[in-house]
């Protein structure tokens, strides 16, 4: 059976270190800008979804009776 060697935990923290040094971290201005678009299109999402049911339940209301 062949023998997997292992890497010394030193130089996976060595990696993972130089790997986090690359990530570009948005700053607090993109991040509220950000949030502020995902709120406004959950928002519009959520009465966009909450009209199509009204309706919807209407017609079926309808067909019902």
């Amino acid at each position: 059976m062949g023998e997997t060697q292992k890497t010394p935990k030193k130089s996976w923290f060595k990696g993972l270190k130089a790997e986090f040094s690359k990530i570009v971290w948005p700053t607090k201005n993109t991040i509220a800008k950000e949030t502020g678009t995902v709120l406004v299109v959950a928002i519009i999402l959520g009465v966009a979804v909450a009209v199509f049911d009204f309706f919807l339940q209407s017609g079926m209301d309808l067909l019902i009776r």
